[in-house]
């Protein structure tokens, strides 16, 4: 190597280091300075003090975002109803709410409708509120308004279904009492009329009364009424008022249990109403010559009745129907015996406020088998007629595990038992 070589390469050397001792040095500079650019992006975009706080309790879903289109955080009810996916903000409407607040500083609100689920079948109600909270930040509430507004469909639809049941016994009142005006002066025809008067007139009372029964199981607070039923003479009281409907029917009652065992705390007078509207629709429903069955049993700490007939059956859509108020199966076959679509939603309340529920299986051509089934009285040797023990106070709560929410002392879980025939 040439004296001249060497210089260079010493040259060369010296540079190279002192490149690297300077970028060496310069890195805590770097660092600092990049760390004041992100404290200073983080200081305009951070939550106002007390924000996450309040965001932290609120029920309705909360998000917060930035200029950047960016979600900053977002609370556990926005995440379930699917607007955000990781940082981002899946739906366009909110999105172009975001940039309109931004741009203007207007508070907007707003009802959307999303869609949820895999496939995209189920559909959420959302009322959205949009506002300013810093000049970088922007507040997202939302809150889900569906089954509020599927209570105000259902009030509108029941006003709806009134007004259509009574304008028909009562156009069907005019009607007569006109043709009885013309008809004076024949008796014959004025009698058929009136017979006609009086089949409309108790259909229309018939009415009321079952409408006036289901906004008293709606509204009304059964439990200074309970006392201890037995509820095998209840269905058998039930069996006896529908004797005279029966007609060519078989109705065959059996207790499964001693009678002793097969206790409620309830009110006597409904219990048998629900057996009762159970035995008018299996013998509606089914052929002339065909047998009803009426089984009172304890399953466990549950008293259940098994009404069970061996008409049309029920499909499966109308059986996700079937508790509707005024919902028909045979909506003819309904008109022509008097019904009024509410006898199963007046069973389905009565269980309810008893703290039972009502199972249904069904299949078409091989009949019916609707059970109820209430907590049963448990070490109370007190006779049958005894006021419950929390007629006098609040009936004591617990917690259901299958459902995290709390249930009367005694109610009944729902399980996978399928109903016996």
């Amino acid at each position: 190597m040439t004296p001249v070589t060497a210089f260079v390469l010493g040259v060369l050397a010296g540079l190279a280091a002192g490149l690297l001792l300077w970028w060496v040095a310069s890195v805590p500079a770097r660092r600092a300075a990049e760390q004041a650019v992100r404290e200073a992006e983080h200081e305009r975009a951070t939550l106002p003090r007390g924000v996450a706080d309040v965001l932290g309790v609120l029920r309705s879903g909360a998000i917060v975002m930035d200029r950047s289109n960016r979600v900053r955080t977002a609370t556990s009810p926005a995440l379930a109803f699917g607007l955000v996916r990781g940082h981002n903000l899946l739906n366009d409407e909110l999105r172009a709410q975001v940039a309109a607040v931004l741009r203007d500083g207007t508070v907007r609100e707003r009802d959307i409708e999303v869609t949820r689920g895999p496939f995209r079948t189920g559909r959420l109600q959302l009322n959205t509120r949009v506002a300013r909270i810093s000049d970088e930040l922007v507040l997202i509430l939302v809150e889900d308004r569906t089954q509020a507004r599927r209570v105000e469909q259902v009030r509108r639809d029941f006003v709806v279904n009134v007004s259509h049941e009574l304008k028909t016994p009562v156009g069907g009142l005019a009607l007569l009492a006109e043709a009885v005006e013309d008809a004076a002066d024949d008796p014959e025809a004025v009698a058929r009329f009136a017979r006609r008067m009086k089949t409309e007139a108790g259909r229309l009372a018939h009415l009321v009364t079952e409408i006036v029964d289901l906004s008293r199981l709606q509204t009304s607070d059964l439990l200074a009424e309970m006392v201890i039923v037995d509820v095998s003479a209840c269905a058998a009281e039930a069996v006896d008022q529908t004797a005279s409907l029966a007609g060519s029917h078989e109705i065959v009652t059996a207790v499964g249990d001693d009678p002793a065992r097969l206790r409620i705390y309830g009110a006597r007078d409904l219990i048998v109403t629900a057996i009762r509207n159970l035995l008018t629709n299996a013998i509606t429903y089914s052929e002339d010559g065909t047998r009803v069955s009426v089984v009172t049993r304890r399953v466990d700490d549950v008293v259940e009745v098994a009404v069970s007939d061996q008409g049309q059956g029920i499909s499966a859509p109308d059986q996700e129907r079937i508790f509707e108020r005024f919902y028909r199966v045979d909506a003819a076959r309904s008109r022509l015996t008097g019904g009024t679509g509410l006898g199963l939603s007046i069973v389905k309340h009565i269980c309810a406020n008893h703290g039972g529920d009502i199972t249904l299986w069904s299949q078409e051509g091989q009949g019916s088998t609707f059970t109820l089934r209430l907590p049963a009285v448990a070490d109370d040797p007190r006779p049958t007629g005894s006021p419950a023990p929390h007629a006098s106070g609040d009936r004591a709560r617990v917690a259901d595990p299958a459902h995290g929410d709390a249930l009367p002392a005694g109610a009944p879980t729902r399980s996978d038992r399928p109903v016996e025939r």
